[in-house]
């Protein structure tokens, strides 16, 4: 693209024939350990109500028990991205261990932290061993998958990280002590780390090369326009994302509250409208992805996602059932692009080191949630939940015009067809 290497200009008949008769089987298993591994994340957000209570501690500093994870994922992302880890290190077991030191903090978590500083360091180091699963496992996934199925696969995995991030919610529906939560969410995350270890292999793509030490790459990539464009998007697309998924809970009791519904569990409700409906998102994306084209795909996802941004103030007073299905397309549409991004990436990278370009996207974009998780509770301290999420739609106007250069520069780099004198002055 516009005289950039890109990872995939092979045959696709003879990749796939490469990949071989295991691979769809690796991709499910690949994408089962995301769901298992991942539940650990937002295990922390769906226990702060209950932290508040017990340790009577204030609403920004709740905020900051699910704002360190963040932080540590960053960091820890960035470091994997310096050193070239993510490209230089076997991809299977990279991520089995970091599954295991995951759900290691979450454990001592439930069973040791007393208060706030313990609580917010372990949840850091969790974000730190979490950086070792989640960009490795769009590595392990791209390793699997030929160019021409890649949009599937990665909504297929994208949507595995969605229901594992929202399952905490669904086990604290059961009305568990938090400890309990947070122990169950461990169990998961160390089964997936070990059903890593026994059962994935890296695939014959992105994982055959020796990679040396290569720190400077992170620079060329910030400098190369065609990446630069699709992670502009990517940020402007996780700015949305894990705000809405942090604060849904808190705008639907407020909704909740206003209309005086009492309704289902909002834990049970949460878990459809993100893992659930986010799911049917990640595989229609996916699937559009590849039949439509992956920027088409990303602006429509994220054009439907930044209206709901904007929808959300009307919708904050209705009923509960109309609540549910406008939070389910919005669950679907804020997620649907992410694989997307991942995919496109993937595809405008060097093949040895496309496990460094998806770990720093996914590192700046985290870095990106840290601001737009602190700001929505302060809008609605200010102003009220109600229209807390109108400043989401930043992020998807951002992406968008991103998107929208990224098709230029596609389209300049494509040949030209011949035509009037040219056509001419070939025939002579």
């Amino acid at each position: 693209m516009s005289g950039e290497a890109t990872a995939d200009r092979s045959d696709p008949g003879k990749l796939t024939g490469q990949l071989g008769k295991g691979a769809p089987k690796q991709r499910a298993l690949i994408a089962g350990v995301q769901v298992m591994a991942l539940t650990v994340w937002f295990s922390a957000s769906a226990v702060v109500p209950s932290l508040q209570l017990e340790w009577q501690i204030s609403p920004a500093a709740a905020v900051w028990v699910t704002a360190s994870t963040q932080v540590g994922f960053v960091l820890g992302a960035t470091v994997s991205a310096l050193t070239n880890l993510t490209d230089r290190v076997r991809s299977d077991w990279l991520l089995a261990w970091s599954a295991c030191g995951a759900a290691a903090a979450t454990v001592v978590f439930a069973l040791w932290t007393e208060g706030f500083v313990s609580a917010v360091l372990l949840r850091f180091a969790t974000g730190i061993f979490l950086a070792g699963v989640y960009p490795v496992g769009m590595k392990l996934m791209a390793s699997w998958s030929s160019p021409v199925q890649r949009g599937r696969a990665f909504g297929l995995l994208i949507g595995a990280l969605t229901l594992g991030s929202t399952l905490p919610h669904l086990i604290g529906a059961f009305q568990l002590p938090w400890e309990a939560v947070l122990l169950v969410a461990a169990g998961v995350t160390l089964a997936g780390g070990m059903l890593c270890a026994a059962a994935v292999r890296p695939g014959p793509l992105f994982e055959s090369r020796s990679v040396s030490l290569d720190p400077g790459f992170v620079l060329r990539m910030l400098r190369n326009r065609a990446q630069r464009l699709v992670n502009i998007s990517y940020y402007g697309h996780m700015w949305e994302l894990y705000a809405l998924w942090t604060w849904l809970p808190s705008f639907m009791l407020a909704s909740q509250s206003q209309t005086s519904h009492s309704g289902s569990s909002v834990s049970a409700t949460v878990f459809f409208c993100l893992g659930v409906a986010g799911v049917v998102g990640c595989v229609l994306g996916g699937w559009a992805a590849d039949r439509h084209g992956r920027a088409v795909t990303a602006g429509l996802s994220l054009a439907l996602s930044g209206g709901c941004c904007i929808l959300s103030v009307a919708f904050f007073d209705v009923s509960r059932p109309v609540l549910i299905v406008f939070f389910s397309l919005w669950g679907a549409a804020v997620i649907a692009d992410s694989g997307v991004f991942s995919a496109l990436l993937s595809e405008v990278t060097e093949p040895e080191h496309v496990g460094t370009a998806l770990t720093i996207q996914t590192a700046l974009g985290f870095l990106v949630t840290i601001a737009s998780i602190q700001i929505v509770p302060i809008i609605a301290m200010l102003v009220g939940w109600q229209y807390a999420f109108l400043v989401l739609v930043v992020g998807p106007l951002a992406g968008v015009a991103a998107l929208f250069r990224f098709r230029l520069l596609d389209m300049e780099s494509r040949p030209r067809p011949i035509v009037g004198d040219n056509h001419a002055r070939l025939a002579e």
